[in-house]
């Protein structure tokens, strides 16, 4: 009797990460770019650095076309508030889902079912490339723990997620990765589960996974010290981004004697799902800046060259809206991203 892939049904062989470095290489101006913005990210973090982390993008990356149109806009726009913001591209390829649904780029690049994922990793780094071309950083949560090895020499600032930050096996990737990692309260508000990952994953681990080379290997991390919180409002608690919410968030970090650092996630719960409230959450942001709140260091903004979502199934998709979360349309993003700018400055 058969005991062992009773339920697979098919195996498909995946290209290694090696294979894919070599396809699409790492440009040295890109190792460049990369390599500073983990470095300036760091220096937010640790406040000597006196400019707020923004990031900004799309909900998730359906259109590699119209997410570098919304980059080349980004890039110019960035340039313009540098002095006050320091820009990353939210740049997500993998959808966490509650029950079912598109899974992202990388799992479904065709957005039909038919799971080509060694095309979507394929896609999910080209755009990368591109994308560090033009002179932006990238940002994106590690959603699989192992597609990481496939495009993380792009990344400059990674997240878990609110439904993975309970997640020992999460954990301990954030504990591995090479830039600072943002970790979010889970979905139902509570922000203990965060800020414990955070504590486990500036410790060392041990745990299997795949070489560059797709060999199984156990890897050995060092910590992360630059993981952080972010707080993105609950199902249950209700948005988190006022002061009060601040404040709680600060105290939590304060009992365990983890730096007051977080980023405010502006959508999710804390706009209750509602794209134009993460206007309001701005402004809750500016006003505590300007009284001086020195804890929140970074913001995030789902944005889109359109505002507003779609349905998968509508055709033809209008270019440059999401399909997944409904997004700021870019007009509105450039007129948020200025206010915030005069308020650091």
């Amino acid at each position: 009797m058969k005991t062992d892939n009773v339920r697979i049904v098919k195996t498909r062989p995946l290209l290694t990460p090696a294979i894919l470095h070599e396809e699409i290489p790492l440009n040295p101006n890109t190792a460049d770019l990369t390599h500073a913005s983990r470095r300036t990210v760091e220096a937010i973090l640790d406040g000597t650095d006196r400019r707020l982390m923004v990031v900004v993008g799309p909900c998730s990356v359906h259109d590699p076309q119209a997410a570098l149109a919304y980059a080349e806009r980004l890039q110019l726009l960035a340039e313009e508030l540098s002095s006050a913001l320091f820009v990353v591209m939210r740049v997500y390829f993998e959808k966490p889902r509650t029950r079912l649904g598109w899974k992202g780029l990388i799992n479904d690049p065709d957005l039909d079912g038919s799971f080509q994922i060694n095309k979507g990793l394929r896609l999910a780094r080209q755009l990368l490339a591109d994308i560090s071309a033009i002179g932006l950083p990238a940002g994106t949560e590690f959603l699989d723990t192992t597609f990481g090895q496939f495009y993380t020499d792009h990344i400059s600032w990674g997240a878990i997620g609110a439904r993975t930050a309970e997640s020992q096996v999460h954990r301990e990737l954030a504990s591995g990765l090479s830039m600072p990692v943002g970790i979010k309260n889970r979905t139902d508000g509570n922000m203990q589960v965060a800020v414990d990952a955070i504590l486990a994953a500036r410790g060392r681990h041990l745990f299997p996974s795949l070489t560059e080379q797709g060999a199984p290997a156990i890897l050995e991390t060092s910590g992360n010290p630059y993981c952080h919180l972010v707080l993105r409002g609950g199902t249950v608690s209700g948005p988190n981004y006022d002061a009060n919410g601040v404040e709680a968030a600060v105290s939590l970090l304060q009992a365990v004697e983890l730096p007051n650092v977080l980023m405010v996630d502006c959508s999710h719960g804390n706009s209750e799902s509602n794209s134009r409230r993460q206007i309001d959450v701005v402004q809750s942001i500016i006003q505590q800046l300007r009284n001086g709140q020195r804890a929140i260091r970074a913001v995030m903004l789902e944005s889109h060259l359109v505002a507003g979502r779609q349905n998968l199934q509508d055709v033809p998709l209008t270019f440059g809206q999401s399909i997944t979360d409904a997004c700021l349309g870019y007009d509105d993003t450039a007129v948020v991203l200025r206010d915030l700018a005069a308020a650091v400055n």
